[in-house]
């Protein structure tokens, strides 16, 4: 019997080709899938720690709070959806007058926040978040599967001349501070100085000197994110206790004065400190990120004269009233919401915007400089941070997975999501009980 030959329509040898890529399609989306199971798995496991996320009182009451998906960058729900562990709520208070009714009006402005972080974890949901003072606390409440708040203090004016109100805001549960935010004060000469190279201390006050002093004593991080150079400097010169920058990200890669050039890095290596790179656009690239908000702006002004309404710049908005201010926001909206969805088409496709790889493109360039032992990571939510993939705490996940992306092994993703800044903050509580039993 004869056998029956099958006949193919096409020369097998031409599709194999073909095949090979869809085999290599098929893996590569494998590979893709098993990757980001693998950083999903890594990022559930380590402790996830932003160290600056900025708050507002208004926001902390029984009515209006945390527990409920506000439009702040940062709240619980956000949180969870994220999974980031720990945010640290910042104490902030603008710089002001350097006068007694200006120290008194910065000290309540900042008792008024400290209450604010209270409040939520104590009164309003204190079975869904904590306040942590310790590296323990943080470890245990992380375990229970509650979320972890933990407070600095933004620029250190509000202590006024009184050097007692840094135990004060210790007590309170502040565990670190920086001694200036953008303007010089009684303590500290600022970054804002390089404007127009005016100086005040030439670095830090005496006061300033003493408070550093203080801060070693009753366990609180010295905070050099924000302060000149020269008042850096001396900063990690003089205190007796490892240092850390809650949010600044490198020089070399951004030039501008919240940044911290090599110098200044290498010294934070020496003194055993932290770097905790910020995911604020202007800071990660300001040339990218100018060309998108140009780019923004323009099709803003477009949709605004459509609908008849004339865009204000921020010089504008300051001379409003709060009803005149809330009234525009009002008005915004309705232009931002025509807007959203052009943005992608006819902004980013010419002008991107500063994204998770820019940002993560400074922790390699830290990392390299000065060692994974000395990296960490932090937003500037509700503070003006946020960069594309990483714009509020839902999205955290974006940065271990790109992590992950580059080679980083969980140790050093564990590292420096929080392991580094708890190490920090156990040296200088060490250092802390050393000079009080002394």
């Amino acid at each position: 019997m004869k056998k029956l030959q099958k006949s193919w329509p096409i020369d097998l040898r031409s599709i194999l080709p073909i095949f090979a890529l869809f085999v290599l399609g098929s893996c590569g989306q494998e590979s893709e899938r098993d990757l980001v199971a693998t950083a999903r798995a890594i990022h559930d496991r380590v402790i996830t720690i932003d160290t600056h996320n900025d708050i507002n009182p208004s926001n902390f009451s029984a009515e209006r709070n945390y527990t409920m998906d506000l439009n702040t960058q940062v709240n619980i729900p956000k949180m969870e959806s994220g999974g980031l562990d720990v945010s640290w709520m910042i104490v902030y208070v603008g710089q002001g007058p350097l006068n007694p009714d200006g120290y008194a009006n910065a000290y309540d402005t900042a008792i008024a926040k400290f209450e604010a972080i209270h409040r939520l974890a104590e009164e309003i949901a204190p079975e869904q978040i904590e306040i942590a003072y310790t590296s323990e606390d943080v470890r245990r409440i992380a375990a229970s599967g509650k979320k972890v708040a933990m407070i600095g203090i933004e620029n250190a004016y509000p202590i006024g001349l009184d050097l007692s109100n840094i135990r004060k805001f210790q007590e309170r549960g502040g565990r670190y501070m920086s001694l200036a935010h953008n303007g010089h004060n009684q303590l500290s000469d600022s970054n804002t100085g390089e404007r127009d190279n005016i100086w005040m201390h030439n670095g830090l006050s005496d006061l300033g000197k003493q408070a550093i002093a203080e801060m070693n004593q009753w366990g609180i991080m010295v905070d050099i994110s924000h302060p000149s150079k020269e008042a850096i400097m001396q900063m990690i010169e003089l205190s007796k206790a490892p240092v850390m920058a809650s949010h600044s990200s490198a020089r070399s890669l951004n030039d501008v004065s919240r940044n911290l050039d090599d110098e200044q890095l290498r010294a934070v290596q020496a003194n055993g400190g932290v770097v905790q790179t910020v995911a604020f656009s202007s800071y990660v690239d300001s040339d990218k990120n100018t060309r998108n908000r140009e780019a923004l702006t323009a099709l803003q002004q477009e949709v605004a004269s459509e609908l008849g309404i004339e865009l204000l710049d921020r010089s504008a908005m300051r001379s409003m009233s709060a009803e005149e201010r809330s009234s525009y926001a009002t008005t915004m909206e309705a232009v931002n919401e025509l807007t959203a969805p052009r943005i992608s088409e006819e902004v980013n496709s010419d002008a991107p915007p500063v994204d998770v790889a820019d940002f993560v493109n400074h922790i390699d360039y830290l990392v390299d400089l000065i060692g994974i032992d000395h990296v960490g990571i932090s937003s500037d939510f509700d503070g003006g941070g946020g960069v594309e993939g990483w714009n509020d705490a839902s999205e955290t996940f974006a940065v271990t997975l790109e992590l992950v992306q580059r080679g980083y092994t969980e140790a050093d993703i564990a590292k420096l999501w929080g392991e580094n800044l708890l190490r920090v903050l156990d040296e200088v509580q060490r250092i802390a009980s050393e000079i009080q039993s002394s």
